[in-house]
């Protein structure tokens, strides 16, 4: 079987890579971006796929035009395409893009780490897709209770989230002496929240001038990522510094492969990072903050019942916690044999060949839906440096509009 993977954006595309590598012998997979606005840096292509089957090739992943992306299919003739990429864009390039490929490939997508509570949003732009892949039994319930109430879309398949892998950071020759903060875009939204952090972040490296204390970024402050962060965590560190709240060197930032931190950690902490799962797979005791609060909002209501939440004082005085057994095994800790991903998809390439496949049924049919496709699509033909212009020359015209209306 051969597939095809297209990822829009570095959490995207390390999931892609981590994936692929679990095809069996004998499948034969590329990996590919598709140029969009938060495509990302070369830096962190590489850190993406690091440890992957993509980092041992001669190059990494290729950042492709919409146009190239289609010629590639093409020429490829993949049984399946995976597209790894944000809701919109797999939307787009499911319905046009890649749309009329002969012999038609099988549409797989899924979501790249925690996907509790399942969201109808999430299920609409995908709903295009012959498969959908999660990674635990608890969001596999969820996301097939909601297509069927919903319709459209796929079988819902069960993967383990493969960049857990089974202890694959190992212990480094130097001591487990670091503390690693992993951050978050999207949550905490407000500047004097993630503030707080860096507070008790500062605080644990004074108390324990033993341990080194990291935020590890999934971004430097140039770079951009799935989502946009507002206030990002290096800027603001700064600033403290220069208001004399913080010491300079209690603190660093780096960033990287998140298992290269690991194998020094001796403790993790995060509001909601799917990294969280990185460091119970490596033994690593954690801290989920619960200051902000436990809410989908936080996407991190799956740490409910996990034994794993904390708050600042806890960070501040170097408390970390261990998982609860019964919580890992329904949520995203199951045995591997479990997962029926790949059957799954080789049935589905097997009736794709075969002639048989009945593709799946989009829900996003309503003019609404085609206005915001046709805006997906300029974000995927359009150069971003042109987009991010006309973003700008738009907003300028609407402040020039209401101050005079």
């Amino acid at each position: 079987m051969k597939v095809l993977a297209v990822a829009d954006s570095d959490s995207y595309l390390k999931w892609a890579a981590c994936l692929l590598d679990g095809l069996p012998p004998g499948d034969e997979a590329l990996l590919t971006l598709i140029r969009t606005p938060i495509a990302p840096s070369s830096g962190q292509i590489a850190a993406a796929v690091a440890g992957t089957r993509a980092a041992a090739g001669e190059a990494l992943p290729e950042v492709l035009t919409a146009r190239r992306l289609r010629r590639a299919a093409e020429r490829f003739a993949p049984d399946a395409i995976l597209l790894a990429c944000t809701g919109p864009v797999v939307d787009v390039l499911g319905a046009e893009i890649l749309e009329g490929l002969r012999p038609r490939p099988v549409f797989v997508s899924g979501l790249p780490g925690i996907s509790v509570p399942a969201t109808e949003k999430a299920w609409r732009f995908r709903s295009g897709c012959d498969l959908f892949i999660v990674h635990s039994t608890r969001e596999v319930r969820e996301f097939a209770a909601l297509g069927a109430e919903l319709g459209g879309g796929g079988a819902v398949g069960l993967a383990r989230l493969p960049f857990l892998g089974q202890g694959t950071a190992g212990r480094a020759s130097g001591p487990r002496d670091r503390v690693v903060f992993a951050t978050q875009a999207k949550v905490p939204r407000r500047r004097e929240e993630r503030e707080s952090i860096l507070l008790a972040l500062a605080e644990l490296g004074e108390r324990r001038p033993d341990l080194d204390v990291v935020v590890k970024l999934r971004a430097r402050d140039t770079e951009r990522q799935t989502h946009n962060e507002r206030y990002h965590y290096e800027r603001l560190w700064m600033e403290l510094a220069a208001q004399g709240r913080v010491r300079g060197g209690a603190v660093r930032f780096a960033d990287g492969p998140m298992h290269e931190h690991l194998s020094r950690a001796a403790g993790f902490v995060t509001v909601s990072s799917t990294a969280a799962l990185e460091a119970i797979a490596e033994s690593v005791p954690l801290l989920v903050l619960s200051d902000f609060g436990v809410s989908a909002e936080m996407i991190n209501l799956v740490f409910e019942d996990s034994g794993c939440l904390g708050d600042l004082d806890e960070l501040a005085k170097g408390v970390f916690r261990e998982p609860d057994a019964r919580w890992c095994q329904a949520n995203y800790f199951h045995d591997p044999r479990a997962a029926d991903w790949h059957p799954r998809l080789s049935a589905l390439a097997g009736d794709a060949r075969a002639g048989r496949l009945v593709p799946a049924r989009s829900l996003l049919q309503g003019a609404a839906d085609v206005a915001a496709r046709r805006r997906a699509r300029m974000r995927v033909e359009v150069p971003p440096g042109m987009l991010r212009v006309g973003y700008r020359a738009k907003r300028r015209v609407r402040r020039y509009l209401k101050s005079i209306g």
